[in-house]
């Protein structure tokens, strides 16, 4: 019994500690990721569609939900360390096209915990080295398979955003999709 319970111990603090070490290296990143974002360097390489897995790409403010988050370049499990990141095969933030964002909704700061409760006319605004964009969200959430890509595929001549997220929380066996469409921008090369 003894050992049991010491395994059953070892796995609750686990379970318990998971989450709180990755809000702990999430929110130290975002402190860099802020600063990065600012910089010259980003901006030459945003302008120049040359960003690296893991570089600051854009701020994403969610207000209805309190989200304001440093999203990165990328979706590899290196850079979802930072909370969110963007599909490198979609366009850029506030270009034509339909740019695609994952986030996470139990760990690394958890951006995107609350996204099921977005309806339409919420709005999502992202800022990036450039310039900054309005979008409105066009549809409830809805739920796919996560090899459902067709959910990220661009739109030619309209500016759409998708949020994707696991679902339902703390699995990985759907997606949480939020569809959206840009209403305005401000763009300074």
């Amino acid at each position: 019994m003894t050992v049991a319970g010491v395994v059953l111990l070892v796995a609750a603090v686990v379970m318990l500690g998971y989450p709180v070490y990755t809000d702990f290296v999430h929110n130290d990143l975002q402190g860099k990721l802020s600063k990065e974002l600012d910089s010259v360097a980003i901006r030459q390489a945003y302008l120049s569609n040359s960003l690296r897995s893991g570089q600051s790409l854009t701020r994403l403010e969610i207000p209805k939900l309190g989200v304001n988050v440093v999203v990165v370049q990328g979706v590899d499990d290196n850079a979802l360390r930072a909370g969110a990141g963007h599909y490198p095969e979609t366009p850029l933030p506030c270009d034509v096209g339909d740019v695609a964002i994952a986030g996470h909704r139990t760990t690394y700061g958890k951006p995107f915990a609350n996204i099921d409760r977005l309806a339409p006319g919420d709005t999502v605004i992202l800022e990036t080295p450039i310039g900054s964009c309005v979008y409105r969200v066009t549809e409830d959430p809805f739920v796919v398979l996560p090899q459902d890509w067709g959910v990220v595929a661009n739109t030619p001549g309209v500016a759409t955003l998708t949020l994707t997220a696991c679902d339902p929380k703390g699995s990985a066996s759907h997606r949480i999709i939020i569809k959206a469409q840009m209403v305005s921008s401000v763009v300074s090369v």
